[in-house]
């Protein structure tokens, strides 16, 4: 019974981790800034380890089933 909640977490940080990461590639392919007023290598830096770790977090969640 407690397999649900996690399996709900895992998609949740599965699907945000994806996104950031097609988001975060699609801005960088373009040439566009991931966000205003920061260094652009700090930001997708930033960006990218955020999803790298949402994604870990959703990978961890659904170990937990």
């Amino acid at each position: 019974m407690e397999s649900g909640p996690a399996i709900f977490a895992g998609t949740v940080f599965a699907l945000f981790g994806g996104a950031l990461t097609v988001w975060t590639g699609v801005r960088v392919r373009n040439g566009e800034p991931v966000a205003h007023g920061v260094r652009p290598v700090a930001s997708t830096a930033l960006a990218a380890l955020a999803a790298m770790a949402a994604l870990g977090a959703g990978l961890w969640c659904f170990t937990q089933v």
